[in-house]
């Protein structure tokens, strides 16, 4: 009886079943991370245009610092079990990536990359000033004079990653329930073309929310990053070009 049972706890901790909860794991942060993406995105900052100074300044510092706090760790957390679900999922090997499948998971990966660079590289040190300024002109001290551009750049930044993450989720969850078609993989020349247009729309959104195609002030392209509401339509409009060509490129 005993050794039934420890030959059954042994079966347990399979593979498969490192990947089923790294899987696990990775969909709670992930919830975590992109939920308090769309807080910022959806509720902060319209709810901080209606505040006064003061206020705002107060939020910030108690709110904010906390919030970001868990925003860039369960980013880490995110991309972390991602690539240790890669390592026990046995079917992700070199020449999967070339199949549907692999080709799903990779455009999600290279979005969920890219957020998470944003998140580390431009909105926490960006943040970082702007809370800084807000709790120093609290305590009675100078307004920085660069609060106001570092925070418009960390506000291109998450607004992007709001609109990555639409197409992101449904290349991540398309992997295993997109509706493929039988037969063989994709061409070379099919899958060129796919990530050629894939890429250069990708690097297009990304260096305007750089501001390196641009700059920084509102209007032109950069209009999809000025209003939360421009950027949700942006992120299913992205979507949904994505998915399209998918489905008529690589068919």
């Amino acid at each position: 009886m005993g050794s039934s049972i420890f030959g059954a706890a042994l079966d347990f901790w399979t593979r498969g079943s490192g990947a089923f909860f790294t899987r696990w794991l990775h969909i709670l942060v992930g919830i975590t991370w992109i939920g308090l993406l769309y807080f910022f995105n959806f509720v902060q900052v319209p709810s901080f245009a209606q505040m006064d100074p003061a206020a705002r300044n107060n939020a910030m510092d108690k709110l904010t610092w906390r919030a970001l706090w868990w925003f860039r760790w369960a980013a880490v957390a995110t991309v972390v079990t991602g690539f240790v679900l890669l390592y026990f999922t046995e079917e992700y090997k070199p020449d999967f990536m070339k199949t549907l499948p692999g080709i799903s998971i990779s455009a999600g990966i290279l979005l969920g990359l890219t957020m998470f660079l944003n998140v580390w590289g431009i909105i926490w040190r960006k943040q970082k000033i702007v809370i800084a300024n807000a709790r120093n002109v609290a305590a009675g001290g100078e307004a920085d004079p660069g609060a106001a551009a570092a925070g418009r750049q960390g506000l291109m930044a998450s607004r992007v990653n709001a609109i990555f993450s639409i197409p992101m989720v449904l290349f991540m969850v398309g992997t295993s329930h997109f509706p493929y078609a039988a037969g063989l993989p994709p061409t070379g020349g099919k899958r060129a073309t796919f990530w050629a247009v894939f890429v250069i729309v990708w690097a297009v959104l990304e260096l305007n929310a750089l501001g390196l195609l641009g700059g920084t002030k509102p209007g032109g392209i950069r209009v999809i990053f000025d209003t939360h509401r421009n950027a949700l339509i942006a992120g299913f409009v992205y979507a949904l070009f994505s998915v399209l060509l998918f489905a008529y490129v690589l068919a």
